[in-house]
């Protein structure tokens, strides 16, 4: 299958930005490069698997929680800060989310 080629072929060209931080969450985006990019489902916020069937690598924790419409090639994923201190390789018990389409974070 094409998707999965692309994958394979691109993976390494994954960037992940450094992670930054607000008082409740630590952020970071992932920009996927153009060849795994047209593969992702319009508008869609992406579960866990979803995203990792991109080939997004990333520890516990992170949800992709908003699309930058301009830019849906940019991944935009969000955990509780200080997340891995407070659970380590464990998941957080779920809770219900609220999921954003459109702008940025402010």
């Amino acid at each position: 299958m094409q998707k999965l080629h692309d994958i394979k072929e691109h993976i390494d060209k994954i960037f992940y930005s450094d992670r930054y931080y607000d008082d409740v969450f630590e952020y970071r985006h992932v920009v996927l490069p153009k060849q795994i990019a047209r593969w992702l489902p319009p508008k869609k916020i992406l579960s866990e698997e979803e995203w990792r069937s991109f080939g997004v690598r990333q520890s516990l924790g992170w949800e992709h929680y908003m699309i930058h419409a301009p830019e849906p090639h940019i991944l935009l994923f969000r955990r509780e800060k200080d997340y891995q201190k407070k659970y380590g390789n464990n998941l957080k018990p779920t809770t219900a989310n609220n999921n954003s389409v459109g702008g940025m974070a402010g």
